[in-house]
């Protein structure tokens, strides 16, 4: 029949064959196998992550809080103010049987607290708005997660505390340094910086109870009475004959007194003389916090959000 259009020449059977496309390109599954093999090049930059981002991570979350700025600047007013009002109501005199560091302490046995709580918020903050479960899910690896946790706020507050505490002693030292003060060395100095440590401690042990428990209230009940209690404790206990050994250690080793031992407060009369060394001090806080650091590491890694 004339009119109709042929797809090909035609066969000795009937039949026409296709004509292969122009240009002779291959077939759409061969392009697809060859860029598989290639393999695929994003073209944005996609570094390894590692613990500098978590550490970006966790120091833009603790400055972007308003929990953070209240503690803190608790700590500081307390530190400060406390200490340069004893300043203000001491003499010359007074500092030869007294350390220039001792306006300092009074305000840090009570902004230590704003330590511990900053401490628990900088955990359970997340579990208590949920934003845990998208940390976990941008960083799959807990570990480095909390190792920026224990690096951002250590500094923190190590750094807050021990500016606070110079300030003070810079102040006492300044107007306090005349005739009747008798000598004072750089020891006084290193005994302030100890008790920063000390305090800061306190506050990594107040975080690693806040992953353990997961519940703000709860980890920072737990702390305060870790810190007033053995004292409490300790008076109780030292009134029977059969409990006066352990209330006779629990009056020596506990924070407030190895805070005033630090700060050069304890053999002056003050009924303290019996208290161990700087270096048993340190070693029962670091032993306390690096056992609760350790099962915070387990128990985060092995337990679901």
């Amino acid at each position: 029949m004339t009119g109709l259009p042929t797809t090909g020449p035609m066969t000795s059977g009937g039949s026409s064959t296709s004509a292969p496309a122009s240009g002779g390109s291959t077939p759409s599954g061969t392009t697809t196998n060859a860029a598989e093999k290639a393999g695929y090049s994003s073209p944005l930059p996609s570094p390894r992550p590692h613990l500098g981002h978590a550490l970006a991570s966790e120091w833009t979350k603790m400055t972007s809080v308003r929990s953070t700025m209240w503690t803190l600047s608790l700590l500081v007013a307390t530190v400060v103010g406390i200490g340069l009002l004893l300043i203000a109501n001491t003499n010359n005199e007074d500092y030869d049987r007294i350390p220039f560091t001792t306006p300092a302490i009074f305000g840090l046995l009570i902004g230590q607290l704003s330590v511990m709580v900053l401490g628990v918020l900088t955990m359970t903050s997340e579990h208590g708005t949920g934003l845990i479960r998208t940390t976990f899910t941008a960083a799959p690896e807990r570990h480095r997660v909390l190792t920026a946790k224990y690096i951002v706020f250590s500094l923190t507050a190590f750094l807050v505390t021990a500016a606070s505490v110079f300030v003070v002693t810079l102040a006492a030292t300044i107007v306090h340094s005349g005739a009747g003060a008798g000598r004072h060395g750089s020891s006084e100095w290193t005994g302030a910086l100890l008790g920063s440590l000390y305090v800061t401690l306190l506050g990594v042990l107040a975080l690693a109870l806040g992953a353990l428990l997961r519940h703000a209230a709860g980890a920072i009940a737990t702390m305060i009475g870790v810190v007033t209690l053995p004292p409490v404790i300790g008076a109780v206990l030292n009134i029977w004959e059969a409990g006066k050994s352990a209330g006779e250690t629990l009056l020596q080793y506990n924070a407030p007194v190895a805070l005033m031992q630090l700060f050069g407060l304890t053999g002056n009369d003050g009924g303290l003389n019996a208290v161990p060394g700087d270096t048993a001090q340190m070693t029962l806080v670091l032993l306390v916090t690096g056992t609760a650091v350790a099962a915070s590491y387990v128990v985060v890694g092995r337990r679901d959000i």
